[in-house]
């Protein structure tokens, strides 16, 4: 989370000097530097979620060398799920806390003509964001461990698409619809990275089912010893 924060400072310097340094009566101009701000943001985001990923497998290595057996403790799919999950976690939090400061008031969300949706809206949006940087963190360090360029490239590609689509609001149908189809392709192609499979998903569920039966059975077989 600190190290998504300190990208965002860096993004919003760059933002804000860019904004200081450019005719502010521009309006095209303007918002053409809110898309650049949007842009740069998204790159140093994934820079420093590569910074993160080395100082991890640093780290990796320090646990290993201390370890009993030669073997780091944590996995690196472990650090990969906790760091985006840390990144999501916090993107989520700065996105929705100005939302949440404007629904205390005072006025009314719509009346005057603005969506009655706004607020639904941004939670949805909100909640993706969270689960693709969590889906994010998994693919960029299994693509940064075993060198996989073109999966980076892909990452922050998605990464940058989500962000462009936003811009697109309030045409909520317009964003909302293709950000939900790019976190369950991301969610997919996350799970099979970590390993995943239809078989795995499958044992999973029969093990779940098994477990509630024992369960259930041995509650059953309690009852008439306890009367």
């Amino acid at each position: 989370a600190f190290f998504w924060l300190v990208s965002l400072l860096l993004a919003s310097l760059v933002w804000f000097v860019s904004v200081r340094l450019s005719d502010r009566g521009d309006a095209r101009l303007q918002h053409g530097l809110l898309v650049f701000g949007a842009a740069v943001s998204v790159l140093l985001q994934e820079l420093f979620r590569f910074a993160y990923f080395k100082l991890l497998k640093k780290a990796d290595e320090g646990l290993a060398t201390i370890s009993e057996d030669g073997r780091s403790p944590i996995s690196l799919r472990q650090m990969a799920y906790v760091s985006g999950l840390s990144f999501g976690i916090i993107s989520g939090i700065f996105s929705v806390i100005n939302i949440l400061a404007d629904s205390i008031g005072p006025g009314t969300v719509g009346i005057h003509g603005d969506s009655p949706y706004y607020f639904i809206t941004s939670a949805f949006l909100t909640m993706a964001l969270v689960l693709l940087h969590t889906f994010w963190g998994v693919i960029f360090f299994d693509a940064c461990e075993k060198r996989r360029y073109g999966c980076l490239g892909l990452v922050v590609a998605s990464h940058l698409l989500t962000s462009g689509l936003t811009f697109l609001n309030p045409r909520y149908e317009a964003s909302l619809g293709p950000i939900f189809i790019i976190t369950l392709c991301t969610g997919l192609w996350a799970f099979v990275t970590a390993g995943g499979s239809f078989r795995s998903l499958l044992k999973c569920l029969s093990c779940k089912q098994e477990d509630n039966s024992r369960v259930m059975t041995y509650s059953a077989l309690r009852v008439p010893c306890e009367d």
